[in-house]
């Protein structure tokens, strides 16, 4: 006999592509207390039909898995809606004209802080892509705003991943912040730009890719409150759910600032996006030659396997790096504001000192990740003292990997992210140069990886939001500067990207028996789509958007006209 309980919702007459071990395609999928009931041929899962229950009809649309972002940076989103756009503004007057606009309506004294100059997402094309093919000055600003101090911040440099980072302030920012013709910039990364008298314009370059002027210099301007990035929250995850993502992963750790802002929206009952944070922890509270291993054991209980939480907010992993920057010092003198990061700047440590941490970490069955190639030997290392195959420590945002090296992430049991929109779209053309290759195929090398059976997953570090960009790179691997593929024999099918984006996201977070495939007893996340993935065009599958977005079998994004 069948289980044939009444269903919450069934969704009909679609390709439900269930990323099941067989990859098997159905016809209807039904969901019941948040739970898939049962999948498969459309009359069988009508059995399930009842006076309560909501019929979809899909009309042929594709059903996928809720998508897993591996390195998601979901909370960034919303707060890019926190201060004044400058999107359209392309000229310097523009800029000019939206400045007095916001000087019209603040009192005498009042901060004004704006988005970046350009034009969002990716800020490209600066400041030539202005009429007057420059930067506004302090004059400019103090024309329109002589009686408010006017800051437009940066870019997050990972946005674009160009340099430099351009900010501008007025005259009475300037004073507020002690920027005089004698001041010195606060790091060697840092250009205060000067006049032909010797002044400050009020321009100022970075050459790194994480904002330090605004920390160093202006902390005393408006940052993003815990209230705000909580009220953020909500909006950054309605931006990924209209593409169907339904859990993130946030590897490069969070602050305490970011977390506070998670529990008060999942306290509330407005956390939609089940939602895996890393711990990044602040070394500065501990003495350099205190042993680390007492303070890891203390950690254990919150952050070993799965960690600590539930099916919506979970915390358990600790992110490291290797090194100490003077600049990053600077950045971690705004703790506990984290600016855009929201994680801690100075969470690296000297190596020696990192691996006596991940040895401690490996004995308490910590989960460690780590973004930078140079933590592939340290995990290597450790692994010869305490084992940690079968722990899954993370390796994120992989750019260029040999043969060796693939075998020895293999061999030590990691789980990779993904970091394409960087490493194939925007920068790809560059990395064969760069690293001195012989040729491309190092670059992002996704089928070297699925040939050697190492699991990895998408993400899309929040530039731009949807996973579908991923997964045309790693299928097309077209570049966006010299569109031509970069690496093509690294591409994969539609299928495996499909996987990665679902299947292996799921097993980043040791979830594998509970999401990432469409499955009776899974969660019910899954997302109906604008296009066929396995089907569209290759052009158009970067451009798929969900048309509903279920999570937990709740609706969080529905386009008009469906059901």
């Amino acid at each position: 006999m069948g289980d044939y309980r009444e269903a919450d919702l069934i969704l009909t007459g679609g390709k439900v592509i269930t990323a099941d071990a067989r990859f098997t395609i159905a016809e209807a999928v039904a969901v019941r207390d948040g739970r898939i009931l049962a999948v498969g041929e459309a009359a069988m899962v009508a059995r399930h039909q009842g006076a309560g229950t909501r019929v979809v009809p899909l009309g042929g649309r594709a059903v996928l898995p809720g998508l897993i972002d591996g390195h998601a940076h979901m909370d960034r989103e919303g707060l890019k809606q926190v201060f004044p756009s400058l999107a359209g503004a392309r000229s310097v007057a523009a800029v000019k004209a939206r400045i007095a606009e916001l000087a019209r309506a603040a009192r005498p004294g009042e901060w004004i802080v704006t988005m970046p100059v350009g034009e969002p997402p990716f800020y490209f094309d600066l400041p030539d892509s202005l009429a007057e093919a420059r930067w506004p000055t302090r004059q400019d600003l103090d024309e329109v705003a002589p009686d408010n101090p006017v800051y437009i911040r940066p870019i997050w440099g990972y946005w674009r991943h160009t340099l430099p980072l351009v900010s501008m302030a007025n005259s009475r920012a300037l004073a507020m912040a002690g920027v005089t013709r004698d001041t010195p910039p606060p790091d060697a990364s840092v250009t205060i730009e000067h006049d032909a008298r010797g002044e400050p314009t009020g321009v100022f370059y970075e050459s790194g890719f994480v904002p330090l002027v605004e920390l160093a210099l202006f902390g005393m301007a408006p940052g993003f409150t815990v209230a705000q990035r909580a009220a953020a929250l909500p909006r950054s995850a309605r931006a990924y759910h209209m593409f169907g993502t339904t859990s993130v992963f946030e590897e490069h750790g969070v602050a305490g600032e970011l977390l506070r802002a998670y529990r008060q929206v999942h306290e509330a009952g407005a956390l939609t996006m089940r939602s895996h944070l890393v711990f990044s922890p602040d070394w500065r509270g501990i003495a350099p030659d205190a042993p680390l291993a007492p303070v890891v054991e203390g950690w254990a209980h919150w952050l070993a396997g799965r960690g600590l939480g539930d099916d919506m907010l979970r915390m358990s992993c600790l992110i490291c790096e290797i090194g100490r920057t003077p600049d990053n010092a600077l950045r971690a003198r705004a703790a506990p504001y984290t600016g855009w990061a929201g994680f801690n700047y100075d969470f690296g440590l000297e190596r020696a000192r990192a691996k006596e941490l991940l040895v401690a970490c490996a004995r308490n069955g910590i989960r460690v990740v780590g973004i930078w190639p140079n933590m592939l030997d340290l995990y290597a290392e450790v692994n010869a003292v305490v084992p940690i195959r079968d722990l899954r420590w993370v390796l994120g945002h992989i750019s260029v990997l040999t043969r060796e090296q693939v075998a020895r992430i293999r061999d030590l049991g990691l789980v990779l992210t993904t970091h394409t929109n960087r490493y194939v779209y925007k920068e790809g053309h560059l990395l064969k140069d760069r690293w001195g290759l012989p040729d491309e195929d190092a670059i992002s090398p996704l089928r070297w990886l699925d040939e050697a059976g190492v699991r990895f997953s998408l993400a899309t570090d929040n530039v731009p939001v949807s996973l579908f960009y991923p997964m045309w790179q790693s299928v097309g691997r077209m570049s966006l500067h010299t569109q031509r593929p970069v690496g093509e024999v690294q591409a994969i099918s539609r299928e495996r990207a499909i996987r990665a984006a679902t299947n292996d996201g799921a097993f980043l977070t040791l979830d594998e028996a509970r999401k990432g495939s469409l499955e009776p007893g899974k969660l019910a996340d899954l997302a109906v789509l604008s296009a066929d993935p396995l089907t569209v065009p290759l052009a158009g599958l970067k451009d798929i958007e969900a048309v509903m977005t279920l999570v937990g079998g709740q609706v969080v994004h529905e386009a008009a006209g469906q059901g």
